[in-house]
């Protein structure tokens, strides 16, 4: 099991010049970096990963930023502008030697919109044939896609564990992975360590946020049992803190994040990776 940190809670857009940032988490002891890119020309992959191999760091994952013009099921030109900025996230992943792509790559963020049954079985046909073009091209490259369910107020097509399972067998590629996060989880899921092991073989990428997107093991969630069930599935992927401060004022606003949460968002990271330690173990 490895600990990282995603870029979100510092910058955005991320650019080659936020590779400044690296020498600080490595010195907070981060094994990875979390990159989110949002525009594939905001960065030179080549020129991330020199800066990453200079610090002794790795990209474990590029989360993609599925904005309204990125929408696996919205109308045809969303769906193939989201394809073709999928698959370049894939192309630069090779070259930064990143195995995962996560995040909810299914549709845009923040569509919460109550369908009728049969139009919402229409949105996962269509997701579904679209999910298997990006994954067909994932197994290409050798790469994996790890889906992630957000809560209601950020999405109305995948919410569970049990949906993603569902769009997982659907699509029926090994390239198709799942992705869980503690804050949607906390919302969603009846029970989070019995999400985790339903998730199983299945789960490849674990998202660690506190319940009001603060300092993990800093908030109301039991951690315990999620650490037990992790265990149990032996699981051995990426473990990231993925939190939102009012300090970088474009996500703060994406995420609803209208307080400060924490006394600062060195803080979060820096606490957080100690309670993870603690909790998950090293």
């Amino acid at each position: 099991m490895k600990f990282g940190i995603n870029t979100f809670l510092f910058t955005s857009p991320f650019t080659n010049a936020s590779t400044k940032l690296f020498p600080k988490f490595k010195k907070w002891g981060f094994d990875t970096v979390e990159i989110a890119i949002e525009d594939p020309s905001h960065i030179d992959p080549a020129h991330v990963k020199r800066e990453l191999d200079r610090y002794g760091l790795v990209c474990g994952t590029v989360c993609a930023a599925m904005g309204p013009d990125r929408d696996l099921r919205g109308d045809a030109k969303s769906q193939k502008t989201g394809l073709a900025y999928m698959t370049a996230l894939l192309d630069q992943m090779v070259v930064l030697g990143c195995p995962s792509l996560i995040g909810p790559v299914y549709s845009a963020v923040g569509r919460a919109d109550a369908v009728p049954a049969d139009e919402y079985k229409k949105q996962w046909a269509t997701v579904v044939k679209n999910l298997k073009t990006l994954c067909k091209y994932a197994e290409k490259r050798g790469r994996q896609v790890c889906l992630e369910p957000l809560n209601r107020f950020e999405t109305d097509f995948i919410n569970t564990c049990d949906q993603g399972l569902k769009m997982i067998k659907d699509v029926g590629s090994p390239a198709l992975k799942l992705h869980l996060d503690t804050f949607h989880m906390n919302i969603e899921e009846k029970d989070q360590a019995a999400a985790i092991r339903k998730a199983g073989k299945h789960l490849a990428h674990f998202h660690a946020c506190g319940s009001d997107r603060g300092t993990p093991c800093n908030d109301h969630i039991d951690w315990k049992p999620i650490a037990k069930a992790l265990k149990d599935i032996r699981y051995d992927g990426d473990v990231v803190i993925e939190s939102f401060t009012t300090d970088v004022k474009v996500i703060a606003k994406a995420a609803a994040i209208w307080r400060r949460m924490e006394p600062t968002r060195d803080e979060i990271a820096v606490k957080g990776l100690r309670n993870l330690h603690r909790v998950l173990g090293k």
